[in-house]
């Protein structure tokens, strides 16, 4: 089953759910914000991800402005990143979407397209 960490009011999820309502994808759909990931699964999801982990921080996000995370994170170890993401969901990047040993992070279309469609 495919999972997708999104935010209900996030535009961006709601795009990318229509998107997938539209393919007849069948999905679960987590609330990132009532539900994060914690930082074991961060881990894991940023292994199979194969993607830079500064790519898992939603960096149009209040909280990630409000915390200076763009001048903080270059200074920052791994480990100082990965207990952060797990602090808030909202520090991560949405929708993330988990289907088998893919993961995304953010809504494009193609992307998605190759992993679901």
């Amino acid at each position: 089953m495919i999972r997708v960490y999104c935010y209900p009011k996030c535009t961006t999820c709601k795009k990318a759910l229509k998107w997938l309502d539209d393919q007849k994808v069948e999905y679960q759909m987590i609330d990132i914000k009532e539900n994060h990931p914690d930082e074991k699964t961060l881990r894991a999801l940023h292994k199979k991800s194969g993607l830079a982990l500064r790519k898992f921080f939603n960096t149009s996000g209040m909280l990630y402005r409000e915390l200076d995370l763009a001048k903080k994170l270059p200074d920052m170890s791994e480990d100082e990143m990965f207990k952060l993401l797990a602090s808030d969901g909202m520090l991560v990047k949405r929708p993330l979407l988990i289907a088998g040993d893919t993961v995304l992070t953010g809504f494009k279309e193609a992307e998605w397209a190759k992993v679901v469609g």
